[in-house]
This record gives C-alpha cells, structure tokens and sequence, in this order.
C-alpha cells in the first residue's frame, strides 16, 4: 500500500485510475490541474505520482520540474507521446518511469509496484559506507560529511552511495545510467549535471 497522487485532467480516466488503485489498497489523492499538483504534492506529500502530461493549465514538462522542486517521491508520466527524443527528455527532466496511453489498469499497477520495490528495497537495514569523511546510511537515506548531514536530493543520494561503495573503481556512464538512473538510455550531460551538483555539496570548488 502506498500513497499515489494521480494528477489528470479527465475526470473517466481519473476515476477508473482511482478505484483500480483504491481496489489494490493504494491510498489515492488526485488533482485535475498541474497547478493543484503541486498544492497536493506540498499539502499531502505523496510516495508516488502519476502525472498526465495533457494538463490544462501548464504543460506535463514544466508541471514535472516544477514538482521536483519540493518532492523527490518517483514519479510516472502518463503520456500519449511515444517519440524516443521526447521519453528521454521527461527522464532527463526527472521522471522515474512513463506509460503511454491508453494503458491497462494491470500495466500501471505494475510499473507502481517496481518503482516502490526500488525505492524501498526492503526493511532490511542497509550497511553504512564510510569513505574518508563521508558516511552514508542507506537504510536512513542519511549522508554526512564530517559530521553534518547533506542535503540531497534523491538522485544525488543514490549516485553519491553507488560512487561511495566502489571507492577507487572506474565507473562508466552507461552503468550509472543502468544502476542509478534506471534507464536503457540517456543523456550523458545529466550524469555530469548531477555529479557536479554533488561535487557542489561535498565541498568542492573551482579554485580546489
């Protein structure tokens, strides 16, 4: 069980997304404007978000990095654009997952059920990785550095622990893209945008 924001702008599809996912014990919250989203996603912070791109007031792309400001719970994108340059983009933007409409019931729940296990692997608590002065807690999602806790986003923080765990190794775009980002394919200029966020907040300069 887990609490899924659906934001869509058709009330049918709206309401069949609702009692499909109220059936399977999710706790459903929706809003028919990107607007009203992002007053959701502040107001009752969600685990999860399924975002039509179709929305009246603002368009999917501006609605999802606008979202990512204030949340970092996985998001899908409801899409009727099936073009690969248009995919990538919305995962660049920071979507974790899409689908294309129309889609089945079963095929949403699914990609739902994924991205929770990945989110949330297990209860299992999690090795800290401790290199030089930076210690991450996986299972607390917790990272400091020499005492004093980062503040990262959810990407940050599963980049920064896969780094950590293989101090000294050479790790290739591809398979951060593969482990990190969860993606067959992708902008390597993201990768290098996150790393330098990360570099940022670990302390590190130009002049260093």
């Amino acid at each position: 069980m887990a609490r899924v924001l659906i934001v869509e702008d058709d009330s049918y599809v709206r309401s069949a997304m609702v009692a499909d996912l109220t059936r399977r014990s999710h706790v459903v919250r929706t809003a028919g404007t990107a607007l009203d989203g992002i007053r959701e996603v502040s107001n009752h912070p969600p685990e999860l978000i399924v975002l039509d791109l179709g929305l009246p007031d603002l368009d999917g792309g501006q609605a999802l990095k606008m979202m990512r400001t204030v949340t970092t719970a996985p998001v899908i994108v409801a899409t009727a654009r099936d073009e690969e340059a248009e995919i990538i983009r919305l995962l660049n933007d920071g979507a974790d997952d899409y689908v294309v409409k129309p889609f089945s019931g079963e095929h949403l729940a699914a990609r739902i059920t994924a991205l929770l296990r990945r989110a949330s692997p297990g209860s299992a608590p999690a090795a800290v990785v401790a290199v030089a002065g930076l210690n991450i807690d996986q299972a607390r999602r917790e990272a400091l550095l020499d005492g004093r806790r980062l503040d990262l986003s959810r990407r940050e923080f599963d980049l920064l622990a896969y780094l950590a765990a293989r101090p000294g190794m050479v790790v290739s775009r591809r398979e951060l893209l593969t482990e990190v980002w969860h993606q067959a394919y992708g902008d390597d200029q993201t990768i290098d945008v996150h790393i330098s966020w990360l570099r940022r907040k670990l302390g590190e300069t130009a002049a260093r």
